[in-house]
């Protein structure tokens, strides 16, 4: 479990765990907002596949609390990069907290794991509230784009 002791705005602590025979289910299951499939698969169900066919990839489970809400993957690219991606909270959890949880948690574990690798995702630059999320965790754009997504990069703390 990868827990950095944040709470979503109900108080319900969010972690982050491996994906496995008890949850995979509710992974799967996880749905973003109508509104939101322009950007993200219509379920976490995709995510844990390409996880599953990926050497890439790897699919964790976003916990609020005891409940499975949302789905989030990191991999690491040829150049030591860390990247997350797939990121799905369910549409009935939005709101919250969660996501921005799920980032901040994830995000302080990846870099504390061989540090020094830039920790990168990527965004459609029409997803306003990827953008909004992305740019307030300290997220900035390195020019580079991957398909047509723009890609960012945590800003060093230091």
């Amino acid at each position: 479990m990868i827990d950095s002791g944040l709470l979503d705005g109900d108080g319900r602590p969010v972690t982050l765990r491996a994906v496995d025979d008890d949850n995979w289910r509710a992974v799967a299951d996880v749905a973003p907002r109508d509104d939101q499939r322009t950007w993200v698969a219509a379920l976490a169900a995709r995510y844990l596949l390409l996880s599953d066919r990926s050497e890439v990839w790897t699919s964790l489970a976003v916990y609020a609390g005891p409940d499975v809400v949302g789905h989030v993957m990191w991999g690491v690219d040829d150049d030591g990069s860390r990247w997350l991606g797939g990121m799905v909270i369910d549409a009935s959890q939005q709101g919250r907290g969660v996501g921005r949880a799920a980032v901040r948690t994830l995000t302080d574990w990846l870099r504390r794991q061989d540090g020094g690798h830039p920790v990168r995702l990527s965004y459609h630059p029409d997803n306003q509230a990827a953008a909004r999320l992305y740019t307030s965790l300290g997220f900035r754009p390195t020019g580079a784009h991957e398909d047509d997504e723009l890609v960012v990069e945590l800003a060093d703390p230091r």
